[in-house]
C-alpha cells in the first residue's frame, strides 16, 4: 500500500523548501506554498532558471503555521536565511502595500509588497534590484490551464497546485546515475512510498485520507533539476540521463514530440467542497489508487 512519506512546502517560489509532518489543503495548493515571489525591477518573476542562487535561500516557518485554522499574530514571521546574509524576518500578517505589474509566466496582476527591508536583502544577495511580493488572494486569481484543471487556481506555482513524485521513481533514477540526487532537485509537494517506480505516471485519480486528487498532467521538467540545491551550481545531470529514459521520444513515441522529459505527476484537489474540519494531509496517510491508465503513452502530458 502506498503512503505519504514526506510533505514539502516552498513558501517563496524557487527558494528552499520545508519538510513538514502535515499541511492544510487549500484550493490553490498546500497552505503557504508559493505565496511569495522575488521579482525584478520590472515586476517579472525571478526563478532558479535564471537565478540559481535562489536555491541557497532557506525559509523557516513555525510548526504552528501548519495547524488547521492557525492565524498569524504580530510575532509570526517567515524567517529567511542565506550564506553571508543576516537573518531576515518577514511578518506573516499581510502587508498593506499593493504593487501593480507583477508577472509570472502567463499571469500578470497586482501583489502585496513586503517593503524595503526584504527588497534590500534580496537585492544584496542577488546583486541586482529585487522586491519580495506576496500573492493577494483577496483581489487576484490565477487560473490553472482549463485544458487540464478547469475551475482550479494557483498562486505563484508554475502551472498546478500540487506535484507528486514517488520514492520508487527517485530510487530508480538514482540507480542509473553516477552521482545520486536528492528529491529536492524535483521540488514535489507530496512524496509517496510503497509503489513501483514511475507508477504515478499511470494514475488518473487518487485518494489521500478522505481527499480525492485528480492526476491531470505528467510533469515536464525544465532545467531546475540540474541545479544542485546545496551549491546553486547547474550541471548536466540528472537531465541528461532523464533524456535517455524519460523523454517523450522514449515514453510517448507516437505522440507529437516536444523534446520534453517527464518526472512526477501534477494534481488538483477534486473534492474542494469537503465539509467540516480536518482538511489536512499528513505523513503516513494511505494513498489509494482510484483510477489509472494502462500505459504511460495514454497518460495526459
Amino acid at each position: 500500500m502506498a503512503n505519504v512519506s514526506a510533505i514539502f512546502i516552498y513558501p517563496i517560489k524557487s527558494c528552499g523548501g520545508i519538510s513538514v509532518p502535515q499541511a492544510p489543503l487549500t484550493p490553490t495548493g498546500l497552505r503557504w506554498d508559493r505565496q511569495w515571489l522575488v521579482v525584478n525591477y520590472k515586476g517579472r518573476a525571478y526563478t532558479q532558471r535564471v537565478e540559481p542562487k535562489l536555491s541557497l535561500v532557506e525559509v523557516e516557518l513555525s510548526n504552528d503555521a501548519f495547524l488547521e485554522d492557525w492565524k498569524p499574530s504580530d510575532t509570526s514571521f517567515l524567517v529567511i536565511k542565506a550564506p553571508g546574509m543576516d537573518v531576515l524576518k518577514v511578518p506573516l500578517r499581510e502587508p498593506p502595500e499593493n504593487t501593480d505589474g507583477v508577472s509570472v509566466w502567463e499571469w500578470s496582476g497586482s501583489a502585496l509588497d513586503e517593503g524595503d527591508a526584504p527588497s534590500k536583502w534580496f537585492s544584496d544577495f542577488l546583486g541586482k534590484p529585487c522586491r519580495l511580493v506576496r500573492f493577494n488572494a483577496a483581489s487576484q486569481s490565477r487560473k490553472v490551464n482549463a485544458d487540464y484543471g478547469p475551475g482550479h487556481q494557483i498562486m505563484f506555482s508554475d502551472q498546478f497546485p500540487y506535484l507528486l513524485i514517488s520514492q520508487g521513481s527517485l530510487d530508480a533514477l538514482n540507480e542509473v546515475l553516477k552521482e545520486p540526487v536528492s528529491i529536492n532537485r524535483f521540488r514535489p509537494n507530496i512524496l509517496v512510498d510503497g509503489c513501483e517506480p514511475f507508477s504515478e505516471d499511470l494514475w488518473t485519480e487518487i485518494g489521500i485520507d478522505k481527499f480525492i486528487f485528480q492526476c491531470v498532467r505528467l510533469c515536464a521538467r525544465c532545467k531546475v533539476p540540474s541545479i544542485n540545491q546545496e551549491t546553486g551550481i547547474a550541471g548536466p545531470e540528472p537531465n541528461e540521463t532523464l533524456k535517455k529514459i524519460r523523454s517523450d521520444t522514449v515514453l510517448r513515441p507516437k505522440h507529437a514530440q516536444k523534446g520534453q522529459i517527464f518526472f512526477g505527476q501534477n494534481l488538483v484537489w477534486k473534492n474542494l467542497t469537503t465539509e467540516g474540519k480536518g482538511k489536512i494531509i499528513k505523513v503516513g496517510d494511505k494513498v489509494n489508487i482510484l483510477g489509472k491508465v494502462s500505459s504511460v503513452a495514454e497518460a495526459v502530458a
